[in-house]
């Protein structure tokens, strides 16, 4: 690997990891920057889905009492977010290549606007705490199931869209919805690793280093969180996810 490539790629990570402890939308760093590093946006993406789980299923591990109320609800989701996942996982391995590479630039565009959303999601969803009905868990579920073929296929910003989904759950308090999409997230993000792991579709090296770099970046964003607002590191994140997807659609349409 090249020392250059391999740092920025480090690097990248480990401020995703902070990003995603704070505001989320790390991946906006994190895949582009494997993408320079070299690698096919295939691999890339399935790489960068591994790189970042750990993080993921460590944030749901911080999450133990405000879940405790919602552990029956959080398995449900997380069941359904599985089996979406996989599917996307699988359409990622199995589609032309091309299709994926095509996609990209409307890809990271989606998940800097979902980003760009996410205070007004989060504002939304501040409302009493409340028990979810059976039907409404059901209704949810399902929504889940189907949003996670997104995040199986390619996941940046999928917690923002499960964030928006919760607020449908019920008069869940924001920590009791941030607690679930943490547990959802990490479904999502752990079992397509484990898919992509198991297809050998992933850059080992740069994934063990992307992911020890990230857990670190994770580690201090979530000391710097009290004291750093997520409003300005949300917006720098949009403002770098819209210059990314016009550079990315630029490209695309000059190889046509």
């Amino acid at each position: 690997m090249d020392p250059t490539r391999l740092g920025l790629v480090v690097v990248a990570a480990f401020l995703a990891g902070g990003i995603n402890a704070v505001a989320g939308g790390g991946s906006l760093l994190t895949f582009p920057a494997l993408l320079a590093a070299g690698l096919p946006p295939v691999t890339a993406s399935a790489t960068n889905t591994v790189a970042l789980a750990p993080g993921s299923l460590a944030a749901a591990a911080g999450y133990r009492a405000e879940l405790r109320p919602h552990w029956t609800s959080a398995a449900l989701l997380a069941a359904a977010a599985i089996v979406g996942s996989l599917a996307g996982a699988s359409l990622l391995l199995s589609l032309d290549p091309r299709v994926f590479a095509r996609a990209v630039p409307v890809l990271v565009l989606g998940a800097t606007v979902l980003l760009f959303a996410q205070e007004r999601v989060a504002a939304w969803a501040r409302t009493p705490e409340g028990v979810p009905t059976r039907n409404r868990l059901l209704l949810v579920s399902s929504a889940v199931a189907v949003v996670s073929v997104y995040g199986g296929y390619f996941g940046a910003g999928i917690g923002i869209v499960t964030l928006g989904l919760l607020a449908l759950l019920s008069r869940i308090d924001i920590h009791g919805m941030n607690a679930i999409k943490t547990v959802v997230v990490g479904a999502i993000n752990g079992s397509a690793a484990l898919f992509f792991l198991a297809r050998s579709a992933v850059d080992l090296p740069y994934a063990s280093l992307m992911a020890a770099s990230a857990l670190g970046g994770g580690y201090l964003g979530a000391r710097l969180a009290r004291r750093l607002p997520p409003r300005v590191v949300s917006r720098g994140v949009v403002a770098f996810g819209a210059l990314l997807s016009l550079a990315l659609a630029l490209r695309y349409w000059r190889s046509l």
